[in-house]
């Protein structure tokens, strides 16, 4: 018995929608990208736009953003040097004394140097942890900020709890060591799984209840789960 050739037009119908997809993979991505860093370049030059339009009598495009650019690499040169660093601590020690402010640049300031990778030994992000989020039952993944004890040495853990997909806003939790989970993510990996809201995920991530201190070659071996199951299959042929 002969099978039914589907018709031509269905076949044009699966081929056009397969590019279609294709299409859409490869266009949606650059979109939003070009989009975020235009709303970026935009945002940052319309805040500099007055100024120029005070100097310059109008406003050119583009100028506010370059000037930003130039500012941002001269605070750099300056904190790169020692009389830099004295202005910058003697400024967060103003800072410290406001009560509103302090807490948001604090705040700003630790997320910055946790997505840039920087400061990693201060007070960033350290790790990456699953810890049971927003209720129990459902894990979800935590930066480690820092690490307290308590008078009889109990650890407890500051976690920043992002919101996907953009990570600079979330959640503080307090956890204790019992309550953490430990992974073999990467700071960089995280930032990326929350950015992607969990579309980008490594293909297996260790974890235990050991905390990972110091580095390892292979930082699976730092952890108590994850161990691959064996073959149990027996081989009938025997």
């Amino acid at each position: 018995m002969k099978e039914k050739k589907e018709p031509a037009v269905y076949r044009l119908l699966k081929l056009f929608r397969r590019n279609f997809v294709a299409g859409i993979l490869v266009v949606v991505p650059l979109v939003i990208a070009a989009w975020i860093l235009w709303w970026v370049f935009s945002s940052v030059d319309n805040m500099l736009q007055p100024v120029i339009e005070a100097i310059f009598g109008r406003e050119i495009q583009g100028l506010g953003f370059a000037i930003f650019l130039v500012l941002i690499y001269i605070t750099g040169v300056v904190a790169s040097n020692y009389l830099g660093k004295r202005v910058i601590r003697f400024f967060e020690a103003l800072v410290a004394r406001v009560p509103v402010f302090r807490q948001l640049y604090i705040g700003a300031k630790q997320v910055v140097e946790g997505l840039s990778g920087t400061g990693m030994n201060k007070a960033a992000f350290r790790e990456v942890v699953f810890v049971e989020f927003p209720r129990q039952g459902m894990t979800t993944i935590a930066f480690v900020t820092n690490v307290i004890k308590d008078k009889n040495g109990k650890k407890y853990y500051g976690l920043y709890v992002p919101t996907a997909p953009i990570p600079t806003s979330g959640y503080f939790e307090i956890a204790t060591e019992e309550q953490v989970i430990h992974t073999n993510i990467s700071i960089d990996e995280g930032i990326k799984i929350v950015i992607s809201s969990g579309m980008i995920l490594p293909d297996k991530v260790a974890t235990g209840k050991t905390e990972v201190e110091g580095e390892h070659e292979n930082l699976a071996d730092a952890f108590t789960s994850l161990a691959e199951p064996e073959d149990t299959t027996q081989d009938e042929h025997k």
